[in-house]
């Protein structure tokens, strides 16, 4: 029996341009206890459908055609056709969370920052299972350990800003499932997440899935996350179903081009080091975006560039609030020894908390550290950065750059985006009025987007474009080093396929130098010619990319590649086996690798090139500077 039954839902928004049709003529149905994938790049009308099952669409938005029934078969109820309903009406309001509930993809801007997790949690209950606010709390408390939460009873006191990444979405499971709904939309619920808590958050679906007997619509780009997932798949496109199926036939037998292209996009395990990726779009590098306003760069090709030497930093946290006199405090780093080469890619990968950003951010000098340096070479020779005065930190500024991991917050929703792209120009005063709007226009095409953008706002544009901006911006002044922070984990994969195999193109033609923060392994794998592993502040393995993948010598790199989800049927997520390891504890490591507090995380050469965290070997083998 179907819990979800759409039939030829067609969706328009009214413009001011005129209707435009988002959503037409769509037929799919989610059957009872099943998983169906929806697959598509961003804008196809994955999120519009959401919206429509749960009432949510905008007020320009109406569904012209179609019907969306929805029926619970574990009380017997009639079919409702929710596409018929007033969305504010009380029906609606009833289902909504009730029997129907959804779980966004940014768990930080849909969790209210005033209130705490057990208040959010436990509305929906005294709402729905009209309990009172007592019962409502143990229900939530329930709830938490349901989604293995740490400590539900003391966290349903707790403020989402005080949550990792990962628990915010655990709470915001725990939010949909308190009232056992017959359906759960998952809208890219592991997008942000890291590859070891993507894959608890996954378990954490199918078990709680399996418990409630409960149907699940999960809205995705991840080909790995659909192969250990769906169980039928939906591929959509511009609005309109190109093909579907059970997940067995889609991916062993493909019929559509455009599921092809989609399948040849995403990046892989073992592809061959000239291999590239197969964007739906390929961009055309525009000539005059390779030569003008270059800052020369007299720096050889495979000398260091950039050095990170004993970094250390710490954070201070005041427990309590804000008045309280009590702290304690995080090492974000401890003893950090790396070295970027001119013209190579540089890795940086694990865990979220794990302190790859805050590597990042030292070398921007956007954060002081305790102890230790960052070097930088502008041609004369390695300088701490910490030295530099203005003039020279501002060329310093010009000649790095940084890309954002979250686009829609990293962009001023009050500026244009043709006034984000000209105001770096602007504040290093390069070239005039008219030849920083022409340059404005050469970064749109760059990466593949329409010139006639310029003048829209942030707001208007699909998190994939808003992406995209982001990189315009930090191409604006030409760089010759690039930080890139998740650049690509808010993107589908064609459009991830295009900035890769940019950057690519930008890495070969201007010969830049990159640091490539992810959680993804396998996009990782394709870019980066040496990778850095981090756990807990520290370095635990680096080398060359291949050797590493193919013969990862550390506990915790075993354990982030293990977890990394195939977009192939044949090689399924261990759930059991990544829910026993205790990956990322360093005192449960086994000998040599064990990693105390008190331990200095030197690292020791292991193979040619190649470097682990091994304190039980630093009497026998020691490179300090080689990584």
């Amino acid at each position: 029996m179907n819990v979800l039954s759409i039939e030829n839902l067609t969706v328009e928004f009214r413009t001011a341009e005129g209707p435009v049709r988002a959503v037409k003529d769509v037929s799919f149905a989610v059957p009872q206890r099943k998983t169906v994938a929806l697959v598509g790049e961003s804008g196809s009308g994955k999120t519009v459908i959401s919206q429509t099952i749960m009432g949510l669409l905008p007020t320009n938005a109406a569904v012209t055609g179609g019907r969306v029934l929805l029926c619970d078969p574990r009380d017997g109820s009639a079919p409702i056709d929710i596409a018929a309903l007033d969305r504010k009406g009380p029906q609606m309001r009833h289902l909504r969370g009730n029997r129907v509930a959804i779980i966004f993809q940014e768990p930080m801007t849909s969790l209210s920052p005033l209130h705490t997790i057990g208040d959010q949690i436990g509305e929906a209950a005294q709402l729905h299972r009209n309990v009172g606010a007592a019962e409502a709390r143990e229900l939530t408390v329930e709830m938490l350990r349901l989604v293995q939460f740490p400590d539900p009873a003391s966290a349903v006191d707790a403020y989402p800003f005080e949550l990792s990444g990962g628990l915010r979405q655990r709470a915001m499971i725990a939010m949909a499932m308190i009232c056992k709904p017959a359906l759960l939309i998952a809208d890219e619920p592991t997008t942000a997440l890291d590859v070891t808590i993507q894959a608890e958050i996954l378990k954490l679906i199918k078990d709680v899935q399996s418990e409630l007997e409960m149907s699940v619509l999960m809205i995705t780009h991840d080909f790995g996350v659909v192969a250990n997932m769906a169980d039928d798949v939906v591929v959509i496109y511009h609005g309109e179903i190109m093909e579907q199926g059970t997940a067995p036939q889609l991916f062993g037998n493909p019929q559509h081009p455009y599921l092809k292209a989609l399948l040849n996009a995403v990046p892989g395990f073992h592809m061959d080091k000239d291999e590239r990726l197969q964007p739906i779009r390929p961009i055309i590098l525009p000539a005059e975006a390779l030569t003008g306003n270059r800052v020369d760069c007299t720096v050889k090709p495979g000398q260091p560039l950039v050095k990170v030497t004993g970094a250390r930093k710490e954070f201070s946290l005041r427990k309590g609030g804000l008045f309280s006199s009590h702290s304690r405090s995080i090492l974000a780093l401890d003893d950090i020894n790396l070295t970027i080469r001119r013209g190579e890619c540089l890795g940086l990968v694990g865990e979220s908390g794990s302190g790859k950003t805050t590597v990042a951010r030292a070398i921007l000098r956007a954060i002081e550290l305790d102890s230790g340096t960052v070097a930088y070479d502008r041609g004369e020779g390695l300088q701490d950065i910490c030295s530099l005065d203005k003039p020279a930190l501002m060329d310093f500024r010009r000649r790095v750059q940084l890309i954002f991991q979250d686009p829609f917050s990293s962009l001023n929703p009050r500026m244009t985006v043709n006034d984000i792209l000209t105001e770096p120009l602007q504040i290093h005063r390069i070239g005039t009025p008219e030849e920083q709007a022409e340059r404005a226009r050469t970064l749109m095409r760059l990466v593949g987007l329409d010139p006639r953008f310029l003048r829209r706002y942030p707001h208007s544009f699909s998190g994939g474009q808003r992406q995209r901006i982001g990189i315009a911006r930090a191409l604006a002044l030409n760089p010759e080093f690039l930080l890139c922070d998740e650049p690509t984990s808010a993107l589908d994969v064609s459009v991830q396929a295009q900035i890769l195999n940019l950057l690519q193109d930008l890495k070969r033609d201007l010969n830049l130098t990159y640091l490539f923060v992810s959680h993804n392994l396998a996009v990782v794998d394709y870019i980066a010619d040496r990778i850095a592993v981090m756990c807990r502040g520290r370095v635990v393995e680096v080398g060359e990319t291949r050797q590493v993948v193919a013969n990862p010598l550390h506990p915790y790199t075993k354990a982030l590649l293990s977890a990394v989800p195939e977009p192939d049927l044949n090689a399924p997520l261990d759930f059991e086996a990544l829910n026993r390891s205790r990956a990322s504890d360093p005192t449960a490591w086994p000998e040599p690798y064990r990693l105390c507090p008190q331990d200095r995380p030197l690292l020791v050469e292991m193979e040619p090139d190649h470097f682990v965290c091994a304190p039980a070997l630093h009497g026998k083998q020691y490179a300090p500077s080689a990584a």
